[in-house]
């Protein structure tokens, strides 16, 4: 037993501390609409060779195995789970549910540009625009949409389109269309928080598209998709990293002791 089984299980500490951050943030956000959670995955670390795989022993015959001792463990990624989450019948005419592949696509003053979400918890801002319904940040549904003063009903069907019936109107009128956006590499998008997801050169650039098309989901009105966050599942994860935790710090332990009893031989 030497020093280095110190710092092994160290690592193994620190891995684990870091799966139980994702694992409380998921729990944490287990009602958040249209939330996707994270997995922690591992590696191990470099490899101490001792005795080489392949050598020839005294006969000149290659030995079948070698003597490699493990240096420990990182995370090696998180991961996005994109699983459909449940789709919630709200009965509000401004909520949208993706059911499929895609995100809503919204301006960011902040951001100055596109970000993207799933959250389909729509409102109307002041001058009529369709907005996230976010007390944070105005942000515009891209393309920009104004509903009109006078709309006594907003109708919004599977393919985006946006429809409203006014005062004195039978007919409904077509005032816009939700487009919507999907990546090559949905995992490489960058969570920046408020249920919103920036590109990245790992992303890829986003594609463009009606709902429904190219491969695109569509679009459910009155209905909000729920966290896909399996609360059964987690805790689960959450006990086996607890218990890992604890064993490695009972590997630090049992490596502090053995230690003491080499260094009281010498007394």
């Amino acid at each position: 037993m030497s020093v280095q089984a110190l710092y092994t299980a160290a690592s193994g500490m620190d891995a684990m501390q870091t799966k139980l951050d994702v694992i409380a943030n998921n729990l944490a956000n287990i009602n958040t609409t249209a939330f996707k959670r994270d997995r922690a995955n591992f590696e191990d670390l470099l490899y101490r060779d001792e005795v080489y795989p392949g050598i020839l022993d005294s006969n000149q015959n290659a030995t079948p195995v070698g003597v490699e001792i493990g240096l420990g463990a990182r995370v090696q990624s998180t991961q996005k789970d994109y699983t459909q989450g449940t789709i919630e019948q709200t009965g509000r005419e401004l909520d949208v549910a993706i059911e499929g592949r895609g995100f809503l696509i919204v301006n960011d003053p902040v951001k100055q540009g596109p970000v993207y979400t799933r959250s389909g918890n729509l409102d109307v801002n002041s001058n009529g625009q369709l907005v996230i319904g976010s007390a944070q940040t105005g942000r515009l549904v891209d393309p920009p949409i104004n509903i009109p003063n006078d709309a006594t009903n907003i109708v919004i069907n599977a393919n985006g389109q946006v429809m409203v019936r006014k005062v004195g109107e039978i007919q409904m009128t077509q005032v816009g269309e939700i487009q919507m956006a999907s990546f090559v590499n949905p995992d490489g998008l960058l969570k920046i928080g408020e249920n919103l997801y920036q590109s990245t050169d790992a992303s890829g650039q986003a594609q463009l598209g009606q709902p429904g098309q190219l491969g695109l989901g569509i679009l459910r009105q009155s209905s909000l998709e729920k966290s896909n966050v399996e609360p059964v599942k987690e805790m689960i994860d959450l006990i086996t990293t607890q218990r890992g935790f604890e064993l490695n710090s009972q590997a630090i332990q049992a490596s502090d002791q053995i230690m003491q009893q080499i260094a009281n031989l010498r007394r």
